[in-house]
């Protein structure tokens, strides 16, 4: 199962990095590359292009607009002239006539001069497509294209047809209406136009044109690099009276457009809420530019990044969950997604079509499944363990163990304990002359004057002998004075069965009499049952020693014989010294102790 919830959270990963996402997890990953721009937007100034802005102060200088084309095109010719500008693109349509001599002035810069007029193409699916002026421009399909294609246009008079250079300004916003990518080709009835910015930089740069792979044919994404201050924003008014330096401008790429509010030419963009519409074909040029000077950042594997951090985090989980606490796991899950957050971060620049929140849906399916999934493991493997170990041990000792918050108090390990064995002498001449019935009552009254001595001594409980027990004591939990406490536990034992007896003989019944063994030493203690039946259980020499003790008590007259392991740990019982015996199974003789009176 857990192998299952780990797959499937890698599945999740790879179906969103390369599958279309749906809606919610399309905009989740927007809303995260959108905070990743803002934060890296740089600061620092872009000296390659400029923007000259009908901004509200020119309106106010100059006159509203619409503006005269005479105005128009003296404004082009001064970018060109005066200040030696490298070309210019203009971020707006002129669909009807103007003045007839401001027209062939325009249309004169735009035929013969480096001055990209603009064209805008709809992408709606509409009964009736918006087809307004004329399109310019283009060129002629080769090969396998994968460009959108347009379903109408607002384009420029008959008067502008023979621009040499067309740029396209329309755009698709996602549905949030935010700006994320344009168009670089539009397809229209068989020929390609380039965007505003690709056609800039075509008209005006001395190498080839700006090549176009097969992705970016669709829409490309605009890295929005630079923040709108990073930018040479000079108004249409300084540059009309010539009071702007030319050195700002000189040998630059030039858009005009406005940031006028009245001219509602603003978007919405990931670096502001209300752009002007010419910083997105800047932000569009600027990148372009970029990449040509090598200065764009190296393309990453983002999506194969994103599966392989799936993968490990998925196998931490695999190993981790069944071993920590749920809060554990979840703090892991908490910090592998800030972890991705910082890496997303830094992949973001170098790969445009990685999902970054494909890894976090991952982490939250993990977080949302896994980890509940192994926390009703955990609670059934607590309340399997505490039935167990009840069966074994005082409640006192199940609490301790509790508190302590050990892993598996069950798993076998080597430890120190002291093993006490008792039973009844002369059993089989005690119960000849009973009924069943009686006999079974006499068993059950005696190993409860074993039983609670033993719990009460927060001694486990190993199990009955049919008329007698196996206890131990320093497992589960490990404990100092666990000779002590066997030592306690055995005398009560013989005071209690001393009470029964004298009660019996007060009935005309047999007198009873308890054998003790106790030993002290390493036994590996633990579960050796089977998966059907748990059994908890010490084994080890000192284990067979306590047997063979009990069984030597018959030739003693004492009910309580000690062996030396037991006799060097005790602080707080005085021990009588009984002698050696070579025990059953023992190469030396051992040195066996008694208790020399009950306390």
């Amino acid at each position: 199962m857990r192998s299952l919830i780990a797959l499937v959270a890698i599945t999740l990963t790879i179906w969103s990095e390369w599958m279309p996402a749906p809606t919610a997890s399309y905009f989740a990953n927007e809303w995260l590359r959108d905070h990743f721009i803002r934060l890296h937007a740089s600061s620092q100034p872009e000296s390659r292009l400029a923007l000259v802005d009908i901004d509200e102060n020119s309106l106010t200088t100059i006159g509203p607009w619409p503006w005269p084309r005479e105005r128009i095109a003296e404004l082009l010719e001064k970018l060109l002239g005066s200040y030696n500008v490298r070309g210019v693109a203009l971020d707006m349509v002129f669909p009807e006539p103007g003045d007839a001599a401001g027209d062939t002035r325009l249309a004169m810069l735009a035929q013969h001069g480096p001055v990209v007029l603009a064209q805008a193409f709809d992408y709606s699916a509409q009964p009736l497509p918006v087809r307004v002026g004329q399109i310019a421009g283009g060129s002629p399909v080769e090969g396998n294209v994968t460009a959108p294609k347009a379903t109408g246009f607002i384009g420029n008079h008959a008067g502008l047809a023979q621009a040499g250079h067309i740029g396209n300004i329309g755009f698709v916003p996602d549905e949030d209406g935010m700006i994320r990518r344009l168009p670089v080709l539009t397809l229209f009835e068989g020929r390609l136009y380039p965007t505003l910015s690709k056609a800039l930089r075509d008209c005006c740069a001395t190498n080839d044109h700006y090549g176009v792979n097969s992705d970016q044919q669709r829409f490309k994404r605009i890295p929005f690099e630079r923040e709108w201050s990073a930018y040479t924003v000079v108004p249409a008014a300084a540059i009309l009276n010539q009071s702007a330096p030319p050195a700002v401008l000189q040998g630059r790429l030039v858009v005009v457009g406005s940031s006028a509010l009245g001219l509602t030419d603003r978007v919405s963009t990931p670096l502001l809420a209300s752009t002007p519409g010419m910083l997105v074909h800047a932000a569009a040029l600027s990148s372009i530019l970029d990449e040509e000077a090598g200065l764009a950042p190296s393309p990453w594997p983002g999506r194969w990044i994103a599966t392989i951090f799936t993968v490990l985090v998925a196998l931490m989980a695999a190993y981790t969950f069944p071993r920590l606490a749920a809060v554990a796991n979840v703090a892991l899950l908490v910090l592998a997604s800030l972890l991705w957050l910082g890496l997303a971060y830094v992949i973001n620049p170098h790969d445009a079509n990685f999902s970054t929140t494909a890894p976090l849906a991952a982490n939250l399916f993990l977080l949302a499944v896994a980890v509940p999934f192994d926390w009703q493991l955990a609670q059934r493997k607590s309340r399997q363990l505490l039935g167990t170990l009840r069966q074994y041990v005082a409640d006192a000792v199940v609490d301790e163990l509790l508190r302590r918050d050990l892993k598996d108090p069950l798993t076998p390990q080597r430890l120190n304990v002291t093993t006490l064995i008792a039973d009844m002498e002369g059993y089989t001449g005690q119960v000849e002359s009973l009924t069943m019935e009686e006999a079974a009552q006499l068993t059950r009254d005696f190993l409860a004057c074993l039983t609670k001595p033993v719990l009460d001594k927060h001694g486990t409980l190993d199990k009955f002998t049919g008329d007698g027990l196996v206890a131990f004591w320093g497992a589960p939990l490990p404990i100092d004075d666990h000779a002590d406490l066997a030592l306690d536990a055995a005398q009560e034992i013989v005071e209690a069965v001393r009470r029964f007896s004298q009660e019996r003989q007060r009935e005309g019944k047999k007198p009873l009499r308890v054998r003790i063994g106790i030993q002290s030493g390493i036994a590996m203690a633990g579960d050796f049952g089977t998966s059907s039946r748990s059994i908890y259980t010490a084994v080890g020499d000192s284990v067979n020693v306590a047997s063979r003790l009990e069984q030597l008590a018959r030739e003693f007259p004492h009910d309580i014989i000690v062996g030396q392991g037991t006799a060097e740990r005790a602080k707080r019982h005085a021990l009588k010294y009984l002698g050696e015996k070579l025990l059953r199974g023992k190469e030396h003789p051992t040195r066996l102790y008694t208790l020399e009176s009950v306390e």
